[in-house]
């Protein structure tokens, strides 16, 4: 076994500034790869002497890879922990370095944008506002550094969290610890993302059914000629109490899908793409067959 390299903080440091473009480079192929190796560099460059293995390590790291940007780095120190290993010798392939970065990502991407997006930004941003609407200055100022300095604290601290306990998963990776996290994490990431389906997959259809003709007294009468005072206040408040101003309901597909399960049409495309996926159709034909359809459907009024 060769001789154990270790990083020294500075690497981790390194590392760690260097994450925070992860998406400097975002492409629709790898997504976050190009970012994602872009930090691992001097980690490479520290444990690694030879041209031949950095290319190897570096080019390994240059797979696909995409989850939030803050969460990205427990797994960076995960990963440093595993090519910190694999460099002294130990019996750790490319396929469980990649595997472990996809057993994690997915799942804890769906983490980071209740926490940050939709609890520590609009805090941070509500508290900035506020004092900036009286005319202080210190408004844009408790946004700017709080928001920067809760953000790279994380990073930083999660990324120390995840290497150190990196360094217990290589210790036993035959004994079952990595796939328990990973079966885990992927377990709590299927109720996360459960959820999310419902939240950001909307398909709304515009068709619309037969009406429905009301029965007597489920609709408003109007008197013949001239209304009194009286008789508009009546039908003010039949309309408040929930009757109908004309004696036909309107029925929608819409309507009686949401009737039956609301989200079911987004829920069921959702199924669609997962099929499509396993089928290894493209991400990108997926996308632009989804906006072709998108567009001719409500051309032709369906959507």
């Amino acid at each position: 076994m060769a001789e154990k390299v270790q990083l020294t903080k500075s690497d981790r440091l390194k590392v760690w500034w260097r994450s925070t473009f992860l998406q400097g480079s975002w492409n629709y192929e790898r997504m976050q790869n190009l970012g994602w190796a872009y930090a691992l560099i001097p980690a490479i460059k520290r444990l690694y002497t030879s041209k031949e293995d950095q290319s190897a390590a570096l080019e390994r790291h240059l797979e696909f890879f995409n989850t939030h940007p803050y969460i990205a780095s427990p797994i960076l120190g995960v990963t440093l922990a595993l090519e910190e290993e694999k460099a002294a010798g130990a019996d750790i392939d490319d396929t469980a370095i990649q595997g472990v970065k996809i057993g994690m990502m997915g799942p804890l991407a769906g983490i980071g944008d209740p926490v940050f997006w939709f609890t520590v930004r609009p805090i941070l941003g509500a508290l900035g506002a506020s004092i900036a609407m009286s005319g202080n200055i210190l408004g844009p100022i408790i946004f700017f550094f709080g928001w920067n300095i809760i953000r790279m604290a994380f990073l930083w601290y999660t990324q120390e969290l995840g290497y150190k306990a990196g360094s217990e998963i290589t210790k036993d990776l035959s004994g079952g610890i990595l796939q328990d996290i990973t079966k885990g994490a992927s377990i709590l990431g299927m109720f996360i993302l459960a959820a999310l389906v419902e939240r950001w997959v909307s398909v709304k259809m515009a068709l619309n059914l037969p009406s429905t003709k009301l029965s007597e007294g489920a609709y408003i009468e109007f008197p013949k000629g001239n209304v009194t005072g009286s008789q508009l206040q009546e039908i003010l408040a039949n309309l408040n109490n929930g009757l109908s101003l004309t004696q036909e309901k309107a029925n929608s597909l819409q309507g009686q899908i949401d009737s039956l399960i609301p989200g079911l049409l987004g829920l069921l495309l959702t199924f669609f793409c997962m099929w499509l996926l396993k089928k290894k159709v493209s991400p990108i034909t997926i996308i632009i067959g989804l906006f072709i359809a998108g567009v001719l459907l409500h051309v032709i009024g369906w959507m």
